[in-house]
């Protein structure tokens, strides 16, 4: 399908402009004068409104949103172990399916077309992300210990399966996933990272979270949570890594050697009171920082706009320093660094040959007036609501506000089912 947006104000890697943008077969053909040659099937007016490309979601567990709001206010412990992971065992992968498409509808009305998922049921996620068409990268959440009997290599081979399995679709790929160096013994470790050596497949972890987890890791090996996993292998220029709250200036300049790409969750991790992720020193060292929500059990939500307006201004905050973390450089962040963390090529900007990952905002909000410098109004102005109509890979699946591939009160009638079936309901 060809479709040409047109006279929008659009947010290109050189600046804000007005133009038309011309796309043809998932991918941008043009931008500024239309091809006398092309020949739309849809033509949308960009009067008023202002194109941007999709966020990308570097951390989250999309289908934990049916666990939203059930586990405030808890310390970090308290809330993992014994509120999240019980209510877990209850789910299926049929539970998974839908929270999956929630969490999708959440994310394409706030601006969100790609985004890194860990969970389980993988399977159910698939069909999920198949069918609503969003970007997804997946992984199949891993823990073990070398006395599991095993259970740790069904988990990994599920991952690896899955990955060979699902390799034609254009809008999936895939990642492994150990939980994390507290979940994850050294065995499992370096089994992982000899699998992602083997198959090729990306890392997808969590270090350096809550003070807990550096206790643990201090104690039970005598270094730090990122010192642990690069001497099993799993710091590469292929890895995400979520939070990193606590990291020594050693860590960080292992990270910056290693290519390894940092996903910040502030939202996630102040809720938990874990902290702030030191984003400019890792900025400075040369870090790939991107940005993440994490999941709506720790959130609540799964917006990337929230996410992004949190990043732009905590720092400024918290080191006294109003330049710490621009607007300019946030919105990079949120897109073109995420793009690069998930190993996506020509993802993450407005430009001829990039896939057409497309994000259209209304203007006529009374909080986008005056815009001013447009991409400030997105990082300090917006909420989200402002999103009008969303593209992924050339097809509209989010069009005046309107979901084009998810039936929402379908989804809304089973999610109410499920929790009440889990006991999540007041």
């Amino acid at each position: 399908m060809k479709t040409l947006i047109r006279d929008i104000r659009a947010v290109l890697p050189d600046g804000v402009t007005v133009c038309s943008v011309a796309v043809d077969g998932g991918v941008i053909v043009s931008v500024g004068d239309v091809p006398a040659d092309f020949c739309a099937d849809k033509t949308i007016n960009g009067s008023g409104k202002m194109l941007m490309p999709g966020f990308v979601n570097t951390h989250t567990h999309a289908s934990m949103c049916l666990l939203r709001n059930v586990a405030d206010d808890l310390k970090f412990n308290d809330w993992l172990f014994g509120r999240i992971m019980p209510l877990e065992e209850k789910l299926t992968g049929e539970d998974c399916y839908w929270g999956m498409l929630l969490g999708t509808m959440e994310m394409l009305a706030s601006g969100t077309t790609t985004f890194n998922d860990m969970y389980f049921f993988l399977d159910d996620l698939v069909r999920a992300c198949r069918e609503s068409g969003i970007r997804a990268v997946l992984s199949q959440g891993m823990t073990g210990t070398a006395d599991d009997g095993g259970e740790r290599l069904i988990k990994l081979e599920t991952a690896l399966k899955a990955a060979r399995d699902y390799a034609d679709i254009e809008n999936i790929t895939f990642m492994l996933a150990p939980h994390a160096p507290y979940t994850c013994d050294e065995a499992f470790q370096r089994e992982v990272a000899a699998a992602a050596i083997s198959s090729g497949l990306p890392i997808h972890t969590h270090i350096s979270e809550s003070e807990a987890e550096m206790d643990t890791i201090r104690e039970g090996y005598g270094v730090t949570p990122p010192e642990l996993m690069d001497k099993m292998g799993l710091m590469t220029n292929k890895t995400v890594m979520a939070h990193g709250v606590f990291l020594t200036d050693d860590d960080i300049a292992m990270l910056a050697q290693r290519g390894v790409s940092v996903a910040t969750n502030p939202t996630s991790n102040l809720k938990l009171a874990n902290g702030v992720a030191p984003v400019p020193k890792l900025l400075d060292a040369g870090v790939n920082v991107a940005l993440g929500t994490d999941s709506a059990a720790s959130n609540n939500a799964l917006n990337m706009i929230r996410e992004l307006t949190l990043l732009t201004t905590l720092h400024k905050g918290v080191s006294g320093n109003p330049e710490l973390i621009s607007a300019r450089e946030g919105f990079h962040i949120a897109t073109k660094n995420g793009a690069k963390a998930l190993q996506l090529d020509n993802l993450g900007e407005i430009a001829v040959g990039q896939k057409a990952d497309l994000v259209i905002l209304d203007l006529d909000r009374p909080n986008m007036q005056p815009l001013g410098d447009p991409i400030a109004a997105v990082c300090y102005s917006a909420n989200g609501s402002e999103v009008e109509t969303v593209m992924v890979g050339g097809k509209i699946l989010y069009e005046n506000r309107e979901f084009k591939t998810i039936d929402k009160d379908r989804v809304y009638y089973e999610i109410n089912r499920i929790c009440e079936r889990i006991g999540t309901h007041e």
